[in-house]
């Protein structure tokens, strides 16, 4: 599975979950960070905890493959897993729209936006 490929199938597990405004960012040729950003919102604290779960364990099952690294709680407002290629951003509505990673790198083209 490439990148692409990861980053859709994450996009899909938290809209299982049911996370809001869904943006899938390709930061390709720009970043060297990583290729793609999957940002979303949780209405809770504990939807953010159940949601970075829930990537972390289908992601392991399915592809034996485990973050590189998981920084933040749910209590925090930001839950953050790093795939390599991939970044997972999770958030609650009001820290998302502190950090405003989408105006950040508003020069990188959105496949992909759910509400």
């Amino acid at each position: 599975m490439d990148s692409l490929e990861l980053a859709r199938y994450i996009v899909d597990l938290v809209e299982d979950k049911k996370a809001k405004n869904i943006v899938l960012l390709d930061l390709r040729p720009d970043a060297i960070i990583a290729d793609f950003f999957v940002i979303c919102n949780g209405n809770s604290d504990r939807q953010l905890q159940a949601l970075a779960e829930h990537v972390r364990e289908s992601v392991k099952e399915r592809l034996q493959k485990l973050p590189f690294a998981i920084e933040g709680t749910g209590e925090s407002g930001w839950v953050l897993l790093d795939y390599g290629d991939v970044i997972v951003h999770l958030f609650l509505e009001g820290k998302r729209l502190y950090y405003d990673l989408e105006g950040l790198w508003r020069g990188a083209h959105v496949l992909l936006s759910i509400q």
